[in-house]
Formats: structure tokens, C-alpha cells, sequence
């Protein structure tokens, strides 16, 4: 199977996988929201939030070194696992600290506490998943990781279902992320020590070790990962946890409404960042301009699934909040119509983070995110106490700006820059082909959604076909990724 087959394959898998893994987060969600009301959906809103910004310590770039470091050199495998096992336990117990220390100095309800507390518990043993998914990656074996995550997803949604018909209580609606978190656990220690094919791996002790070297040099270069993901997580989170302690659980809800929407589009770019990573990173290596011409087609590919996404949520999103959370939720229509906007930004700044990762220039991405945090931080004080979730929503969508932005820039500094003229004009198509599909929408508003949305997603795919936004070699590309060879 040739690079592009395989980049194809894996993409493919990991985008059907994931997209099933999300409809199902969303489902268990959108349940969630309709059975708790806004105030307490706000509650476990705010601890998934409060949880994930400490759970950064868990792993603190560990996952992305991995799975760099082990696509280069599959040989490594246990030296990463017998090593990163002693980290994860010391860092959890860290996370789980802070956490504890954390909630408790702000005062907040003790049924809001106890929530957090189970999520945390969640947040930790996914940590330990989240090693082995590393090694799958590393292998291009993505099927193992997006059944992981389709089995966490669908364990989630059986729980509140029967949780729902038991009348239980947010507390134990948080309780479900925890025993479907060990399970997902089980069944990926289980494959890893099955599917993964090296002998020292499948047939070996299990094996703990502290190598000093080893912990000295992985945890240098993990750092700049770490720092990332810490600021990529508090910008994504630190949100909800300001709406909450400043506005209250209800518009925690209503924000949280939106921004799951938003979330999940995301699966999008993270499908085609996890498929083609491991390949970037030995291209790195082996074919410089392989990988210059990997960033560019991403790039291109996520300008042409991004912006008509956003163009259509914008026009439909009233719709679509009173079909998935009812009328409770009215508030977060304006939310959602700005919210979306930042995901199309993330569609375009993914393949930078890739790029820069994949060049040993993970510090790139920290300086960028650190930047973002702080401007986000900042706007949020400033828009929150006026304007609610919808500062909120600006806040985000601005620093998103800024980070695509930079991302563009460093990357014609570092020599990786994109072509001007062909990305214009790609852009420019992409506008027109969109501008096209909302004039359809707002025609056709009235139609049923079932019927409206696939029609303009088609109508949008023929206009870029025909003013040539779409190549053959697009198409090529296409069926590698659709037909098996």
C-alpha cells in the first residue's frame, strides 16, 4: 500500500470511527441537556471543564512525543511504555491533587464537588488509555483507537439512557464517564498486547522502569508539547469555568449547548491530523517536500470542508437548537451562530500544529497557543460580565483568528509557507461555492432538515467542482480513500 493509500485508509477509518464516536457524545448530550435543564447540565458542563484543564498534567505532551518518536522507530514501544507508566502515575496523582485543592478553595456547592471528583476519576484513567491509543497511532492502526473511543462513547449513552429511566441525579450521570472510562481501558491494554506486533511487547512481563536518560531527554522534549496542550485545553475550558463562577450554572448550559455543537466538527480535522501526523513526521525525515506538499493539500481540504459548515450552521442554527435541546435552549442560538466560526478556523490552523510538530518545532505551537490563552483570558474578563456567553462566544472566535493568523505566518517563516496565488485561489472559490449553498438555505429554509441539509452539501461540492475548486487529483484522492484497493 502505497503512502497516499494509506493516508487515504487511515483517514477514512478514523473519520467514519470518530464521526460515530461523536453523533454518540453528542446523543448521550443532548440527552443530558434535555433531562438535567439548563442548571444542571451546567453543573457536569462545568466539571468536564474544571477536570480537563487539570487534566493536562496527566499527560503534559507525552502523547504526541510518542507517537512521533515511536512512528520513527516502532522498536521503541517498550522502552515508551515501561518508562511513561511510572510518569502517568506520578502525574495523575498530581492532577488528581490539584484538582481536589482547587475546587474546594472556591467554595462551590457540595454536590458541584462531588461531580468534579467523579469526573476527575474519569479524567485519570483515561490518561492511561490515552498511552496505549499513542502506540496505535504511532503503528497507523487507528481502528483500534476509534472503536476505543466509539465503545467509550456508546458505554456513555446505554448509561444515561437507563440512568434517565432510573431518575438518578447529575452525580450519577457523572459516575457513567468513570466506569466506561475503565472498561475502554481494559479493551486497550487487551489489543495492544494482542494486535501490536512486537514480540518484546506481546509475549513480556508487564514492566515498570525509571531510566534517568530516558526521563531527562522525553521529558525535555515533551515539554514544549505539554505547554501546548495546557494552553490549547485552558483556552478551549476556561470559558465555561469563568461563565460559572461569574454567571451561574444555567448559562453554563446554554453555552455549553453551543459549544458541544461546535466540538463536534471538530472530529473533522482531528480524523485527517491523527491520520496523517505519523506520515509527516517521517516525512520529516525522508522527503521534505512530501511533507510541504502534505501541509498544503490539508490545508486546502480543510478550507473546503470548514467554511461551507460554517455558512450553513450560521443560517440553520436556530433550527437545529430547537430540534437537538428544545425551547429551554433558545439562548443559545446567537452562541451557536458565532461559536461555529471558530471551528472553521480550527479546520485551517490544524494543519500548521501538524506541521510544526512534525519539524521538531512543537515550540512554535506553544509560543502560538500561549499567546491565544492570554488574549483569550483577557476577553473573556472583559466581555463575560457584559455580554454573557455571547463575550464569551467573541472571545473565542477572536483568538482563533489570532492563532490562524500566526500559524500562517511562522509557517512562511520557517520556509513551509503556503503558495499565495493557488491558496487565493482556492479561497475564493470555496466563498463563492459556499455564498451559493446560503443563498439556497435561506430559499429553501422552510424544507425539512433531513432533505435541506444533503441538498446543499451537494449543491455546494458541484458549484466548487465546476469553478474548479475541486481537481483530479482530488478526486484521485477521493477514491483511494472510498474504494479498497
Amino acid at each position: 500500500m502505497s503512502t497516499v493509500q494509506r493516508i487515504a485508509r487511515n483517514t477514512t477509518v478514523l473519520l467514519i470511527a470518530q464521526a460515530a464516536s461523536y453523533l454518540l457524545a453528542f446523543g448521550y448530550m443532548m440527552y443530558l441537556a434535555r433531562y438535567l435543564g439548563a442548571a444542571g447540565f451546567g453543573i457536569l458542563s462545568f466539571a468536564l471543564a474544571f477536570t480537563a484543564i487539570f487534566g493536562v498534567f496527566t499527560d503534559f505532551g507525552l502523547h504526541p512525543l510518542m507517537v512521533r518518536e515511536i512512528a520513527r522507530d516502532k522498536s521503541l514501544v517498550p522502552k515508551y511504555l515501561a518508562n511513561i507508566s511510572l510518569m502517568k502515575i506520578i502525574l495523575v496523582t498530581i492532577a488528581f491533587g490539584l484538582i481536589a485543592l482547587a475546587i474546594n478553595l472556591m467554595g462551590y456547592p457540595e454536590q458541584t464537588i462531588r461531580v468534579v471528583y467523579l469526573v476527575a476519576l474519569y479524567v485519570i484513567v483515561t490518561a492511561f488509555t490515552q498511552m496505549f491509543y499513542a502506540v496505535f497511532q504511532a503503528f497507523e492502526r487507528m481502528e483500534y483507537e476509534s472503536l476505543g473511543r466509539v465503545l467509550n462513547s456508546a458505554l456513555i449513552l446505554c448509561g444515561v439512557i437507563l440512568a434517565i429511566n432510573s431518575g438518578l441525579s447529575v452525580t450519577g450521570f457523572a459516575s457513567l464517564f468513570f466506569f466506561a472510562s475503565i472498561i475502554v481501558l481494559i479493551y486497550s491494554f487487551v489489543i495492544l498486547r494482542w494486535k501490536i506486533t512486537i514480540p518484546p511487547l506481546a509475549w513480556s512481563p508487564l514492566k515498570i522502569e525509571m531510566d534517568r536518560r530516558f526521563w531527562k531527554s522525553t521529558l525535555r522534549e515533551a515539554l514544549p508539547f505539554g505547554l501546548a496542550m495546557a494552553f490549547v485545553t485552558v483556552f478551549y475550558w476556561v470559558d465555561s469555568v469563568m461563565l460559572s463562577y461569574m454567571k451561574g450554572d444555567a448559562v453554563v448550559g446554554w453555552y455549553n449547548a453551543a459549544y458541544r455543537m461546535v466540538l463536534v466538527l471538530i472530529f473533522i480535522p482531528a480524523a485527517f491530523a491523527a491520520a496523517i501526523f505519523p506520515v509527516m513526521s517521517r516525512f520529516y525525515v525522508t522527503a521534505r517536500d512530501a511533507l510541504r506538499l502534505s501541509c498544503h493539500k490539508f490545508f486546502k481540504y480543510m478550507a473546503i470542508l470548514g467554511v461551507p459548515i460554517g455558512v450553513g450552521t450560521t443560517l440553520l442554527a436556530p433550527r437545529f437548537i430547537r430540534l437537538i435541546f428544545g425551547v429551554e435552549y433558545t439562548n443559545s442560538v446567537l452562541a451557536l451562530q458565532i461559536l461555529v466560526w471558530s471551528s472553521v478556523l480550527i479546520f485551517m490552523s490544524v494543519p500548521f500544529g501538524n506541521l510544526f510538530n512534525s519539524l521538531n518545532k512543537q515550540a512554535i505551537v506553544t509560543k502560538i497557543t500561549g499567546a491565544c490563552v492570554i488574549l483569550n483570558v483577557v476577553l473573556n474578563l472583559i466581555l463575560i460580565p457584559r455580554y454573557s456567553l455571547v463575550g464569551a462566544s467573541i472571545a473565542t472566535v477572536a483568538t482563533e483568528l489570532l492563532s490562524l493568523t500566526l500559524f500562517f505566518l511562522w509557517a512562511r517563516k520557517v520556509d513551509y509557507g503556503l503558495p499565495q496565488k493557488e491558496t487565493a485561489g482556492i479561497i475564493t472559490r470555496v466563498i463563492i461555492s459556499s455564498a451559493l449553498m446560503g443563498i439556497f438555505i435561506a430559499y429553501f429554509h422552510n424544507l425539512n432538515l433531513l432533505a435541506l441539509v444533503p441538498l446543499a452539501a451537494l449543491l455546494y461540492f458541484v458549484i466548487l467542482y465546476l469553478i474548479r475548486g475541486i481537481n483530479k487529483e482530488d478526486i484521485a484522492l477521493i477514491r483511494m480513500a472510498t474504494v479498497r484497493k
